[in-house]
């Protein structure tokens, strides 16, 4: 699996940018799949239903299936978070990993980056930026412009040297 970050702060369009690039990279034969960090705590069972009263009751993990999907619920009950590299070896293979969140994981990455947040700019602090989709210009780094998918998406496949089945 190669693997990619999308980073910035809150508000500046990742998950939009993402949402955006998903469809074109599957337009283009890849399977993908996302990682998003959050730092706060989130729900994605709702109360009262039979695997919310199994975590409740103080399972480890809870797999809830069903003909549509599956998804593993891992209560860390105090334990630290688990690191980035043991998130990517849960994965199932695929072609493309976007990670949103864990800024300070050395892999390759894009900052996301808007005028109207008033923020500075994170890659003058990391070295794995590669670029920035931004609606200015950022000083000394690659810009490519923050509503052009294609030229992102082309730039994240040319950057980890994978080709998809179709013409970008």
């Amino acid at each position: 699996m190669k693997v990619f970050g999308i980073v910035g702060y809150s508000g500046s369009g990742k998950t939009t940018l993402i949402e955006r690039l998903l469809p074109w990279f599957a337009a283009h034969g890849l399977k993908v799949a996302v990682i998003k960090q959050s730092h706060h705590d989130f729900e994605l069972d709702v109360a009262g239903k039979d695997s919310w009263r199994h975590r409740q009751a103080g399972a480890y993990e809870v797999l809830i299936s069903s003909p549509y999907r599956w998804a593993v619920m891992h209560e860390l009950r105090g334990a630290p978070e688990p690191s980035l590299a043991e998130h990517l070896a849960r994965l199932s293979p695929c072609d493309l990993v976007l990670v949103e969140g864990f800024k300070r994981a050395a892999l390759p990455k894009l900052e996301v980056w808007r005028s109207a947040n008033a923020k500075p700019w994170l890659h003058p602090e990391d070295a794995h930026i590669l670029a920035a989709a931004a609606d200015q210009a950022p000083p000394g780094l690659r810009h490519i412009d923050l509503n052009d998918v294609a030229a992102i998406g082309r730039f994240i496949l040319d950057t980890l040297n994978i080709e998809g089945n179709q013409p970008c």
